[in-house]
C-alpha cells in the first residue's frame, strides 16, 4: 500500500491506495493558513488518520503533490502558489517528521502520473519501441503540465519539466490579443489563452460581457453563437499549444483534466485542428479526458511510489 497527499491551496487530500490501484480510505482537511509548520503538522495528521488501524509499526510510503516544484539546486520548493511553500523543503521536513521516506512532485505531474498508471493514459499491455512517454495537462483556474515516461515523473535537470503554460502562445497572432492574466508576467504566455479566465477573457473581450467560463460553457450547449465562437477561438489555441508539445516530444498520448476540460466539444476539434501546426502530417496524436478526474492528483501523488 501506498500513501498519496494533494496539497492545495484550500484543502489537502489524502489516499491510502492499494498496489491494485483501489482505494481503501481517502481523508481531507481544511489547509492551516498559519504558516509553513502548521502545514507539516496538518500533513502528518492526514497520514495518522489514513493509517488509523493498520497493522502496528507499519511504515507506508507516502508521496506528495504540491503547487511549485522542488529545485534541484537546493531541494527546496519555488513557483508556489501556496506562499507558505516557497523556500521550503518539504520532502526533507516531512521525512524527518514522519520517520520514513516521502517523495513530493508537482501536483500537475500527480495528474499525469495517476492517468498514466492505471487512468485514461494507461498503455494497454505488450511490447513497446522505446521510451513510453505521456503528457498531460491540467485546465482550471490555472494550467498545469507534465510528462511521465515509461512510468515516473520526467522532473527535469531544473525540476521544471512539463511547465510549458508558461511560454509563448505558438503561432500567436495580432489577433489573439494579450489574453487574461497569469503571475508568470510573461505577455501572451499559453496559460493567458487557455486557463479558464482565458476562455472568460476572450467571451468578455469579444462581446463585452463578463461571464463565467462555466457560465459560457452552458450558453455554448444551449447553442449560444457568441459563446459557439469564444470555443472555437479557444479550440485553436489550445490546439497551437498541444502541438507545440507534439513538435518537441511527440508523446503517445495527450491528457486533459480541470474544469475547462469537462467541455466535452473539445475532445472532437481539438484533433482535427493539430495538423495546421506540426510538422507531423496528419498527426494521431490521441487527446483524452482524464479518467479519475479530480481525484488525480492525490492518486498520482501515491503512484509516486510505484509498485514493485
Amino acid at each position: 500500500m501506498r500513501i498519496g497527499i494533494d496539497l492545495g491551496g484550500t484543502k489537502i487530500e489524502g489516499v491510502l491506495l492499494a498496489s491494485d490501484g483501489q482505494e481503501r480510505r481517502r481523508d481531507r482537511m481544511a489547509t492551516p493558513r498559519d504558516g509553513y509548520p502548521a502545514v507539516l503538522e496538518a500533513i502528518a495528521q492526514l497520514v495518522q488518520r489514513l493509517e488509523a488501524g493498520l497493522a502496528p509499526g507499519a511504515s507506508i510510503p507516502v508521496g506528495v503533490g504540491t503547487p511549485g516544484f522542488l529545485a534541484p539546486r537546493d531541494g527546496r520548493i519555488v513557483n508556489s502558489n501556496l506562499l507558505a511553500l516557497n523556500g521550503q523543503a518539504i520532502d526533507a521536513d516531512l521525512t524527518a517528521r514522519l520517520a520514513r521516506p516521502v517523495r513530493v512532485a508537482n501536483d500537475a505531474q500527480c495528474f499525469v502520473l495517476s492517468e498514466a498508471t492505471d487512468g485514461a493514459g494507461a498503455r494497454a499491455g505488450g511490447a513497446k519501441a522505446g521510451p513510453d512517454v505521456v503528457f498531460g495537462a491540467t485546465l482550471g483556474t490555472g494550467v498545469g503540465g507534465g510528462f511521465v515516461v515509461d512510468g515516473r515523473v520526467l522532473d527535469g535537470a531544473n525540476g521544471s519539466a512539463g511547465q510549458w503554460s508558461h511560454t509563448t502562445l505558438p503561432f500567436l497572432r495580432e489577433e489573439d490579443g494579450s489574453g487574461g492574466t497569469c503571475f508568470c508576467a510573461h505577455a501572451a504566455c499559453i496559460e493567458r489563452f487557455i486557463a479558464g479566465r482565458g476562455l472568460a477573457w476572450d467571451y468578455e473581450h469579444a462581446h463585452g460581457e463578463a461571464l463565467s467560463p462555466e457560465e459560457i460553457g452552458r450558453r455554448e450547449q444551449a447553442g449560444d453563437p457568441r459563446a459557439a465562437a469564444t470555443f472555437a477561438r479557444y479550440e485553436d489555441r489550445l490546439a497551437r499549444a498541444l502541438a507545440a508539445v507534439i513538435n518537441f516530444v511527440d508523446p503517445r498520448v495527450i491528457v486533459l483534466g480541470g474544469g475547462v476540460s469537462n467541455n466535452a466539444r473539445l475532445f472532437q476539434n481539438v484533433p482535427r485542428l493539430l495538423g495546421r501546426y506540426t510538422v507531423a502530417q496528419n498527426p494521431t496524436t490521441p487527446i483524452v479526458h482524464a479518467q479519475h478526474g479530480d481525484a488525480s492528483g492525490v492518486r498520482g501523488a501515491a503512484w509516486l511510489w510505484p509498485a514493485t
